[in-house]
């Protein structure tokens, strides 16, 4: 957890709902460590682009955790009905945040970030709120270190997904989101075409031109892609489809000029960790997630 900064009090926390408000106070202190930081360049990137509506019709809320000199030392998001989601901060700033939250009357439903960041929070609002808390999932961020592709590679190629794909990218978006149990969030569409507009979304075909695998990447921010969601239908599995579109899309990324390319996995998921590994991802450090209430 990072560290805290004297005594802190609830107003340390700055808040706000507007997104460009909360670029203009934490775009540096993001920036400069954007591998850490992903989640909340991507997503805040989204809101300030798409409106900050995206994911569902409740306001959003963000804030800057202020030091001596008003030097920003930690930062939130929280686009319900998501968890809330945290930069690395210590104890004492996660107290002093679940004080500043209850104060507003704001409730969460859970809360992400890196895994000891995120365990004090879960500890501090069960602590403060009575509302009994549980490990929702324990997550690893990789960064792409020197690009190997798994061998041997599938008959097939790798094509940028267009327009005329739109039904089979949303359809998988769907699939992805029910094997991983997120029902939340935006819509297939959306998120279709604003991925395939930006040539975000890149499909492993056979050799007789079948989609059998699709692997996104969010757009480049503060020099940091990640690559979301990679998805291949359960009866494809097994034959190093995966391994194949995530590694052309890795290759795109660093072409493209990108400095870090990042990637979440489940690490109840041993298959997809070591996979990733293989194509030349490294760790940088476990996240958390943790769920509050029923």
């Amino acid at each position: 957890m990072g560290p805290d900064h004297g005594r802190m009090r609830s107003d340390d926390w700055q808040l706000t709902d507007d997104p460009r408000e909360f670029v203009e106070w934490a775009g540096g202190f993001l920036g400069a460590r954007p591998a850490l930081h992903t989640v909340l360049l991507t997503v805040v990137d989204a809101l300030c682009s798409r409106g900050r509506h995206l994911y569902s019709d409740e306001d959003p809320l963000f804030g800057v955790l202020r030091g001596e000199g008003g030097r920003v030392g930690a930062a939130f998001l929280h686009t319900p009905p998501f968890p809330l989601h945290l930069s690395p901060v210590g104890v004492e700033g996660a107290e002093a945040l679940v004080a500043r939250l209850a104060g507003v009357g704001h409730r969460l439903a859970g809360v992400s970030g890196e895994q000891g960041t995120a365990a004090g929070l879960a500890a501090a609002w069960e602590r403060q709120t009575g509302v009994a808390v549980r490990l929702a999932q324990r997550q690893r961020l990789y960064e792409l270190g020197e690009l190997s592709v798994p061998e041997p590679v599938p008959a097939g190629r790798a094509r940028v997904a267009g327009a005329g794909d739109r039904a089979l990218v949303m359809r998988w978006y769907d699939a992805f989101k029910e094997a991983v149990g997120q029902r939340a969030g935006q819509g297939a569409g959306p998120w279709a075409d604003a991925r395939i507009a930006q040539g975000g979304v890149t499909l492993w075909e056979t050799a007789d031109g079948e989609p059998v695998s699709m692997a996104g990447v969010t757009p480049a921010s503060a020099g940091q892609v990640r690559v979301a969601p990679v998805y291949t239908p359960a009866h494809l599995r097994g034959r190093g489809y995966a391994g194949a579109v995530t590694a052309q899309v890795s290759r795109a990324a660093v072409a493209g000029g990108a400095a870090h390319v990042l990637l979440f996995t489940d690490l109840a998921n041993p298959t997809s960790n070591a996979l990733y590994q293989r194509i030349g991802y490294r760790k940088v450090t476990d996240f958390a997630v943790w769920g509050f209430g029923d």
